[in-house]
């Protein structure tokens, strides 16, 4: 378990490393941005990441360990390594385009897969599917917060 965990692990932080060598963020732009007065919370959003990634990380550990190398554990992995790219694509999306709507779509965009990853994962483990629960509760959260900013910094033309 704890060898299929970490070849899990290190293969999510490579696909990171490389979308991000990929396609850089504009982090300076986002920065700048205009943010509701009610988000508090803003330095709490990496370790929610962290959290809801490690989570991810388990779920697909515990769903390789119930059903090891089947065609179908193969194709729901993919599903897992889709999510995980467009979860990191939120951000380049946003900056690359310096448009905040677009930053709300894409994290829709995640939300709808993320559902679609779980219906499916939970048909071989409830306890893999149950990981997959943080990233479906705070995925609209995020999303709703980005919406709002759109509304705060409309595109630049």
């Amino acid at each position: 378990m704890i060898i299929t965990w970490l070849a899990i692990a290190v293969l999510c932080f490579v696909i990171g490393f490389a979308l991000n060598k990929l396609f850089p963020a504009d982090y300076k732009w986002f920065m700048r941005l205009r943010r509701p007065r009610w988000l508090t919370f803003e330095g709490a959003i990496p370790f929610i990441w962290i959290a809801i990634f490690i989570c991810g990380i388990t779920s697909a550990t515990f769903l390789w360990e119930a059903q090891p190398a089947t065609f179908n554990t193969w194709l729901i992995m993919a599903g897992y390594v889709i999510v995980e790219i467009s979860v990191l694509a939120y951000t380049p999306v946003m900056t690359r385009l310096r448009n905040v709507r677009a930053g709300a779509i894409a994290g829709a965009v995640g939300f709808i897969l993320g559902i679609v990853l779980t219906t499916q994962v939970w048909q071989i483990s409830s306890l893999a599917g149950w990981l997959l629960m943080p990233y479906l509760l705070w995925s609209p959260v995020g999303t709703y917060v980005t919406w709002v900013m759109a509304r705060l910094n409309p595109p630049e033309i």
